[in-house]
């Protein structure tokens, strides 16, 4: 894997063989309080979009099998949508969206979280399409935002 970004500035990885996106950030807050910022819409309407401007639209449905819906006020034609196919709070959840599948998880560490997200993408093409679209700057900025407002 590559690092391409410092720690304190949600930092990502990418692993072109395993076609995957790995990302690794410490939250200033207990597993308990990350996940509920990550599956409670009024939450994640404060810090999802990476300009950190609120939602537009946030509806989760934060069970198995339940969907979420993600309207960024930039692009109201561009929803992030999705399936939750496994919850286990407060450690954690595993999702499907844009063909990519992800693991997010959630360990205790010093006062905080340490939280590792992996994206894991259909192919080497689907992995360059993420790329050239920006998507790992982007939830690096996304991940940016939720430590603040977790701070906050």
């Amino acid at each position: 894997m590559t690092p391409t970004e410092t720690e304190t500035e949600s930092a990502f990885e990418i692993d072109r063989a395993a076609h995957t996106i790995r990302f690794s950030r410490h939250l200033p807050a207990r597993p308990a309080r990350v996940f509920a910022a990550w599956t409670d819409p009024a939450s994640v309407t404060q810090w999802w979009d990476p300009t950190g401007a609120p939602l537009a639209e946030c509806e989760i449905d934060a069970r198995e099998g339940g969907a979420f819906r993600f309207v960024n006020q930039g692009h109201p034609d561009h929803p992030f949508v999705g399936t939750y196919t496994r919850l286990d709070p407060p450690n954690g959840f595993d999702m499907a969206a844009m063909g990519a599948t992800s693991q997010t998880r959630f360990t205790p560490e010093g006062q905080g979280t340490r939280m590792v997200m992996e994206m894991r993408c259909a192919s080497a093409e689907h992995l360059e399409q993420f790329l050239k679209l920006g998507i790992a700057e982007g939830t690096a900025k996304t991940l940016a935002n939720l430590g603040a407002h977790l701070a906050g």
